[in-house]
């Protein structure tokens, strides 16, 4: 059932608000609640209390649990590219690279983070997202080690983006 309510916590003027009742909550067993309903990114549509399943988000965003990590990012350099401080990246050990991905390598025994791309002849790079940084070639002479391909990044989308709540 679809209950509109009024929140009127802290003093703060009234908003309405979806509530769903009775309230849901995950299950570490069947895992989130999917509403049916798709959130348009434009013009609002009707709300629809029905839900689709019970997604697991490790389901959702592993595909090889053993070969699987998360890694926090550390700095803006990349926040034009949608990655920010903080964030944390689903890295994926097993997957291969392709065009496009953004990818963990290794140099000098330190991670660093690049997008894999190609130049014009369609040899292989590896793109810095800051411009001062040049492409690398990818190759048998390259001193960087593609360690890991991500596949998922996860952000806060609220204010405060320090801390990891």
């Amino acid at each position: 059932m679809l209950a509109i309510a009024v929140d009127t916590l802290c003093a703060q003027a009234s908003r309405p608000h979806i509530v769903l009742d009775p309230p849901l909550s995950p299950d570490r067993e069947t895992g989130w609640p999917l509403l049916t309903a798709s959130l348009p990114s434009g013009f609002p549509s009707p709300a629809d209390p029905d839900i689709e399943g019970y997604p697991s988000l490790d389901d959702h965003l592993i595909r090889n649990p053993e070969d699987t990590v998360l890694l926090r990012v550390n700095g803006e350099s990349l926040a034009e590219s949608g990655i920010h401080d903080g964030d944390l990246l689903v890295v994926d050990r097993i997957v291969p690279p392709s065009t496009g991905s953004w990818v963990v390598i290794v140099v000098d025994e330190q991670f660093t983070l690049r997008r894999l791309g190609r130049d014009a002849k369609g040899q292989r790079l590896l793109q810095a997202a800051h411009p001062a940084i040049p492409d690398q070639p990818l190759g048998e002479a390259s001193d960087s080690i593609i360690w890991g391909v991500v596949r998922w990044t996860i952000h806060r989308m609220w204010p405060g983006r320090g801390g990891l709540a």
